[in-house]
């Protein structure tokens, strides 16, 4: 059976995080829980993060493993987490919102770019961070697939 690559379960609203390694560890624990990664695909994500930050701009964050931590994707997955009170990325970079991303062979690319074209408008963002649902932020990526 196929995973979805976005479904509810796959969502966390109103999440508290302290630090930016906490965010990443909550998205990465969300794509491990869900099916779609290993669990050492959380330590490949907090490297990438040492290597260039995942802090997109629009307080928005993609977390997204190394290249070589391909092997440990199951099945192409994103995990959203919505952080209202946000969570700083390092030189005052705000996050409300982290999309972790694993995507099987080449499939990242492609659910990257969906989800820069939901995230590069300010007002999708804001109904994001607002969102009361699982299914309101499901609404506005309904183009990923």
């Amino acid at each position: 059976m196929t995973l979805p690559i976005l479904s509810k379960e796959n969502i966390l609203l109103n999440t508290t995080v302290g630090t930016k390694e906490e965010a990443i560890r909550k998205t990465g624990q969300l794509l491990v829980d869900r099916g779609y990664v290993e669990e050492t695909y959380i330590e490949k994500m907090l490297e990438r993060e040492q290597l260039t930050s995942t802090y997109m701009g629009n307080l928005v964050a993609i977390p997204h493993g190394t290249e070589d931590a391909k092997k440990a994707v199951k099945e192409s997955g994103i995990a959203i987490l919505q952080v209202p009170a946000g969570v700083e990325f390092g030189a005052g970079n705000e996050v409300k919102l982290l999309i972790g991303i694993a995507g099987k062979g080449d499939e990242h690319l492609e659910i990257l770019s969906q989800i820069a074209i939901v995230c590069s408008e300010e007002e999708n963002v804001q109904q994001i961070v607002k969102a009361t649902s699982a299914e309101e932020i499901l609404e506005l990526f309904e183009g990923v697939q």
